[in-house]
């Protein structure tokens, strides 16, 4: 097939926003180095994105806002990326799955007993935010603060809004600073993360609180993904009784099978770097300065990598998977995610015997996100 150079294509437009997944596969096999005025120069294909992730020394993740550790670069980025981690280790996954398991029994409760419900307002935001909030050991509800920035922010992103997400952002850094001063004036709540930022420190210095509100920003918006990556799962087991049936029988495959669903459906379209030299791929010659978005959901379905991409085959190797990015920034958080999703396909399989789809086709998100807003289910 003839590849193309598109200067006139527009991510925003209907026909994309309508099937983000199926425009960007017509992307990547027809012009997978494009330009736009939204996106600037995106990258649709498997090996050049995973070029890409392997020379962040060309390609800058550092942003025009402060982010810990996701907005910087080596050699500065692997200290801060280290310390960072021991959030997100098994051993501190362990720790915090009891009360993930039981903040999803909680909110599947009222869903079970009346036998259908909206999965994505009444349980997978509720559920992912509480869960932050649990290991940040905020109050419980203050998960309709984060959820209501999350929302604000990924409105913002979209319109290119860049008021709105300076107010955002104050926003969100005297919510955090309130919650710091908090946990200081109190010593009556056990160890937890914020605990750990406050205490935490990197070449000898201390975090201050401007650098923990970077890196909360980072942990909040990613939970905003975790809640379109629950919906897209919940949305295909209830389209695939089949699957459904057989995860129930062997529990020890829900891994696999959330791995494989997001890949082929993931919920986050794409990342952005920044050129440092003028680079050539496939042919195009890209300034040094020049914003390039790594399309996460067309690297996925790349069938030069994965054979029959459209299908979901839970026994298929996704180790050349991108729904957690690749390289240096592999995502700080993949740990959490996963065993939220987990526990939550896990507790409602368990008190199911199947369920389905209700009501309304579930509805799509729009950039950055291709998760749902909206999922009414049924249970029986």
């Amino acid at each position: 097939m003839t590849k193309e150079l598109r200067h006139d294509w527009d991510p925003k437009s209907d026909e994309v926003l309508g099937d983000q997944r199926a425009a960007y596969d017509k992307m990547r096999a027809k012009c997978p180095v494009a330009r736009s005025e939204f996106m600037g120069w995106s990258l649709f294909d498997h090996g050049d994105i995973a070029s890409v992730l392997a020379d962040p020394t060309t390609f800058s993740n550092t942003s025009r806002f402060p982010a810990i550790p996701n907005g910087m670069d080596p050699p500065i980025h692997a200290p801060y990326y280290k310390a960072l981690g021991v959030h997100f280790n098994e051993a501190q996954m362990a720790l915090l799955e009891p009360r993930v398991r039981e903040i999803a029994v909680d909110l599947l409760g009222p869903l079970v007993t009346e036998k259908r419900g909206e999965f994505i307002a009444d349980f997978a935001e509720r559920f992912a935010l509480k869960t932050l909030c649990a290991m940040l050991g905020w109050p419980d509800e203050q998960w309709e603060c984060l959820s209501g920035w999350t929302h604000d922010s990924q409105d913002a992103a979209f319109n290119q809004d860049g008021a709105a997400g300076a107010a955002l952002a104050d926003l969100f850094s005297r919510h955090v600073k309130a919650n710091l001063d908090k946990h200081r004036a109190s010593t009556d709540h056990a160890a937890d993360a914020t605990d750990a930022l406050m205490q935490m420190e990197v070449d000898g210095k201390r975090f201050n609180d401007d650098e923990i509100v970077t890196v909360l920003r980072n942990w909040a918006a990613g939970h905003g993904t975790v809640v379109g990556a629950l919906g897209i799962v919940l949305s295909h087991l209830a389209q695939t009784p089949d699957m459904q049936a057989r995860l129930r029988g062997e529990p020890s495959l829900i891994p696999a099978a959330i791995e494989e669903i997001l890949r082929a459906d993931g919920p986050l379209v794409a990342n952005r770097r920044t050129t440092t030299r003028e680079v050539e791929i496939q042919g195009r010659t890209i300034a040094e300065g020049q914003s390039v978005s790594l399309m996460w959901i067309a690297a996925n379905r790349d069938p030069d990598v994965f054979a029959e991409p459209d299908t979901v085959d839970i026994e298929r190797d996704t180790d050349a998977g991108m729904v957690w990015g690749q390289g240096i920034h592999l995502c700080l958080g993949a740990g959490l995610a996963r065993l939220e999703m987990r526990v939550a396909v896990e507790e409602l399989l368990a008190r199911t015997t199947r369920f389905e789809v209700a009501g309304d086709p579930p509805k799509r998100a729009v950039y950055p996100s291709n998760g749902l807003v909206a999922l009414r289910l049924r249970l029986i």
